[in-house]
């Protein structure tokens, strides 16, 4: 794949999807399906947090009956009664949080881990186009961060806020029971809290969302960092690649300081009002008691009570911030959620084994693009034989064969497999007969038979050899562990030409009725070559073969040759008949050949021999162009 060809398929911006309108709950209110497996668990969680919530109520309550009755009347038989009932109350409110605890973070991980796989499973069958438009930071801060902040709010913040809720109206209920003045006072704090929450939701609410987006982007240039790491150093670029991470860690620390400076406003209100009504209602109460309005114990048990009601009004600020950092992850994830799936599975779930490959009128391009990057693309390919792409940089060669596995789908036309549109097999049908081996590979952080069976987890070690032989990548028998060694992420560990061959290793192991070689050898050295070309020529004579190519060499492992321009396939012959017809694909071999070579210029015999191997590549086309005319004018003869 050229790095033209690269960027035509990358041709959408590869950045985050601007964030939608935030809604309120909606998007958290669809997670809750995933807590049905767990809804014995939360039952009785709740049933537990109910309990000890009617356990708290009632000490206060139990404190008024101690004081109005065994201490005023100085009975010690029944303090000892209400004092035993009032510590078995206690201890019970003790080991009911504890259970409380250990049902829901049980059920709540559970819960996250559930939501995790189906968000990484959505990830996986969403197309290409998806993931070109999307930072692979802002996904992981969505897999990792997002759902552990939905995670938080449902094993801690729902239930807080459900319970305190409860506990603020049946609290504000039992006050105005007691002595209807003061109750009164407790109603009317309640009102400036409310108001502050309304204040301070939406600015909370915005600055969240801005701060998770940036927390993706940090991620986002730390990967890039990290993999770019020799680029980077080879470079010098260390600084620059500093200046460019503190710039998004600069961002993202502004936006977390600004949220705590709304949240310290939020909870200096939220401490100071509850504060100020405990101060009114213990001078009114210390009034009513000393004019025999109200019972000393009543006025300690509305005090206690009261002093109950400060930490759910207070925490309400906290509990709704997390609310609100919650609803803002579950919409940032309800956004791989939501987008179209585009390819989707065909009913047929047979693998084709013939491998014949005809593309009809095919066209492509990418979405909210004004230019085709494929158009009018008309071929056939017959089993056992091997088509050969040529064309300039960014003439469509790589997106034409990311066409044959569905990464992407054709915008018009079909694609047959065996006189089958391939859009009516299932996926997994589809990519088990065709298998590509891309000119840039991905190698996984496994073992190298690992990363080899990628395509054929059934392998056998026979088989698994045959395929390293095929495609000359016998030093990972060198390797400290063989087949064995576990290579470093993204491959790095080993060189360009090493993990080509890997990736044809692993497309030959899944023995496709289609091999598609998209530049395979390219990172090759001219010996290495030559062994993997001739190893691949008694492969490809039992498979349907289309490989890119921008090499003579290459193309000569080909049948036939379809030149590309312009997003057409203007040509299709032998590599005799278009040297022989086509000056273009003549200049195209040429410039390759050139620039293959581009390190020996320097070496005057390199470049006279390049110039004889031509030369002698022209003379070979115009003979092999004589044969045939020969052939044909006997043919005509004998008629």
């Amino acid at each position: 794949m050229t790095c033209a060809d690269e960027a035509g398929l990358r041709s959408e911006p590869a950045i985050a999807p601007p964030p939608r309108s935030i809604r309120s709950s909606s998007d958290i209110l669809r997670l809750l399906p995933y807590l049905k497996p767990y809804r014995l668990r939360w039952t009785a969680m709740l049933i537990a947090a109910l309990l000890s919530l009617v356990a708290t109520v009632t000490i206060p309550l139990m404190t008024k009956a101690v004081i109005d009755g065994p201490v005023r009347q100085q009975d010690q038989q029944q303090l000892w009664v209400l004092g035993s009932a009032a510590m078995a109350v206690l201890v019970s409110e003790a080991v009911l949080w504890f259970i409380r605890r250990w049902l829901v973070s049980r059920a709540t991980m559970g819960v996250e881990a559930d939501i995790r796989k189906d968000l990484y499973a959505r990830l996986q069958i969403l197309p290409m186009s998806f993931h070109g438009k999307w930072q692979s930071g802002q996904l992981l801060s969505r897999v990792m961060n997002d759902l552990s902040t939905i995670r938080q709010f449902l094993s801690f913040g729902l239930l807080f806020l459900l319970l305190n809720v409860i506990q603020i109206v049946v609290v504000t209920g039992i006050l105005l029971a007691m002595y209807w003045p003061l109750g009164v006072v407790v109603v009317v704090s309640i009102v400036p809290i409310t108001a502050t929450v309304l204040h301070f939701q939406r600015q909370f609410t915005r600055l969240s969302r801005a701060a998770q987006d940036q927390s993706g982007n940090v991620a986002t240039h730390v990967e890039e960092q990290a993999l770019g790491l020799r680029v980077v150093k080879a470079f010098g670029r260390e600084d620059y690649a500093y200046e460019r991470f503190d710039q998004r860690a600069t961002a993202l620390f502004d936006t977390e300081v600004s949220k705590v400076g709304v949240s310290a406003k939020f909870w200096t209100l939220l401490e100071a009002i509850p504060s100020v009504s405990l101060i009114v209602v213990l001078g009114l109460g210390a009034y009513a008691a000393g004019s025999g309005l109200v019972t000393m114990g009543t006025l300690v048990a509305f005090i206690t009570m009261m002093l109950s009601l400060v930490w759910p009004i207070a925490s309400l600020g906290f509990l709704l911030s997390m609310t609100q950092e919650a609803m803002t992850a579950a919409n940032r994830v309800a956004e791989i959620f939501d987008a179209p799936r585009e390819i989707t599975d065909g009913p047929r779930r047979d693998v084709p084994r013939g491998g014949r490959l005809e593309l009809v009128d095919v066209g492509f391009r990418f979405r909210d693009a004004e230019q085709w990057a494929l158009r009018h693309v008309n071929l056939a390919v017959e089993p056992g034989e091997t088509l050969a792409l040529v064309g300039s940089t960014g003439s469509g060669k790589s997106v034409l064969v990311a066409l044959l596995s569905r990464l992407y789908d054709v915008t018009e036309g079909a694609i047959l497999v065996d006189g089958r549109d391939i859009r009516e097999l299932s996926l997994p049908a589809l990519r088990q007969a065709v298998a590509t081996a891309f000119e840039d590979p991905t190698l996984f952080s496994m073992s190298v038979a690992e990363n080899l069976r990628l395509g054929r987890p059934d392998a056998t070690e026979q088989q698994l050899a045959q395929a390293v032989e095929v495609a000359a990548a016998d030093f990972v028998y060198d390797l400290p562990f063989g087949l064995d060694t576990r290579i470093g992420e993204q491959g790095m560990s080993l060189s360009g030409g090493q993990r080509q061959r890997l990736s044809l290793a692993r497309a030959l192991l899944a023995a496709p009725a289609i091999l598609v070689l998209d530049d395979t050898l390219s990172a090759l050295d001219v010996h290495t070559e030559a062994v993997v070309t001739e190893a691949l020529r008694r492969v490809l004579a039992s498979v349907t073969g289309v490989v890119v190519a921008n090499r003579a060499s290459t193309v000569l492992l080909a049948d036939r040759v379809g030149l590309l321009e312009g997003g057409t396939i203007t040509r299709v012959g032998t590599h005799a008949e278009l040297l022989a017809d086509a000056p273009e694909y003549r200049y195209l071999l040429a410039a390759d050949d050139d620039l293959d070579d581009g390190a020996e210029r320097e070496c005057d015999w390199a470049r006279d021999e390049e110039r004889s191997r031509l030369d002698h590549l022209y003379r070979e086309g115009e003979a092999a162009q004589d044969r045939e005319d020969g052939r044909e004018r006997e043919a005509a003869e004998r008629r």
